[in-house]
């Protein structure tokens, strides 16, 4: 990767622009560009404040949303976040595309590449789809979710949340309570926290920890006590049914009772402790309703956080100020 370059955004302070094509994961994010992505979603959040949330940054440019899976969040604030920067936007609807008929992701991403498109937002239920189509496209490639592997702007927009909150990243005490073995949050969420220094603990049914866990550098319990215990931060994660073969637990109603967060649980976590869930959430399942919508909870400080990550996400890879002075 090239030296980074200085660069503005508007009128808000000099940033530095990454030196890479596509976003794929955290895995293979260095802590410095972690900070820089999080560092340029402030002044991106900034530009949701004013009256007229809309920067020329990214006109000229088009973006592909593709999506092969539901989503509500991360599309929304994934177009939301384009159009805020001045890109064309374009929706694939997978339901009425050539997909049905049988066409190949790769020839899918392939046809669409033949228009010149110069990012393609990625959701598939394979993991490493994303990694396929940065092989064989000249178009950058972000990672909105592939399959069981990496949700990187999600993680990129809990840690900015948290930042926010908290200041800081190291030294605080993350538990993540849920569907550990399904969960591609849980996987970025990891490569980050632990780069930048949190100490993580994950939590969940034994039938739900991913075997070896630990060799990622955080403290794996089924207690949940154990894991929430003067913690900073408790992120609870959907139990994924869609994706389970066979019973993991005996019912729903059991999970809740011994590793749903209740206002009870949650007494023994730090007074300022902040609730957090990347959605959707399934009420008395993962979270009680009053923890949801009581005062520490930030799950729409979240999704609100989300439009300020993607932008910066976008704003990043495409140049930044450089291709702001050659537009």
């Amino acid at each position: 990767m090239s030296a980074p370059v200085t660069t503005r955004i508007d009128d808000t302070p000099a940033v530095t622009s990454l030196r890479r094509k596509d976003l794929l994961g955290i895995a293979e994010l260095t802590p410095e560009e972690i900070a820089l992505i999080l560092d340029t979603a402030v002044a991106m959040k900034e530009i949701g404040s004013r009256p007229i949330k809309k920067v020329p940054a990214l006109r000229g440019k088009t973006v592909v949303n593709l999506f092969f899976e539901p989503s509500t969040r991360t599309r929304t604030s994934f177009e939301i976040a384009e159009k805020r920067l001045s890109a064309d936007t374009l929706n694939i609807a997978i339901a009425t595309s050539s997909v049905v008929k049988g066409e190949t992701l790769a020839d899918t991403a392939l046809n669409l590449e033949a228009m010149q498109p110069d990012m393609i937002v990625l959701r598939h239920a394979s993991s490493g789809a994303c990694h396929l189509l940065s092989r064989i496209c000249r178009s950058a490639i972000i990672n909105a979710g592939d399959g069981m592997h990496e949700h990187p702007t999600q993680a990129l927009l809990d840690a900015f949340t948290i930042r926010e909150r908290k200041q800081r990243l190291a030294g605080l005490k993350v538990a993540i309570v849920g569907d550990l073995l399904h969960s591609r949050v849980l996987r970025s969420n990891i490569h980050l926290l632990t780069k930048m220094g949190a100490d993580v603990w994950v939590c969940g049914p034994p039938t739900l920890i991913p075997a070896g866990i630990g060799r990622f550098g955080v403290r794996a319990t089924s207690v949940v006590d154990e894991a929430v215990a003067d913690a900073d931060v408790v992120m609870l994660l959907r139990i994924q049914l869609e994706r389970m073969e066979g019973a993991y637990f005996p019912s729903l109603r059991e999970y809740f009772t011994v590793f749903g967060m209740t206002e009870a649980r949650l007494r023994r976590a730090r007074p300022d402790v902040m609730i957090m869930h990347p959605g959707p959430m399934n009420r008395g399942v993962e979270i009680a309703s009053e923890v949801a919508d009581g005062p520490y909870s930030v799950i729409l400080d979240q999704v609100a956080n989300g439009v300020a990550v993607r932008m910066a996400v976008l704003y990043l890879l495409a140049g930044g100020a450089e291709h702001e002075a050659a537009a």
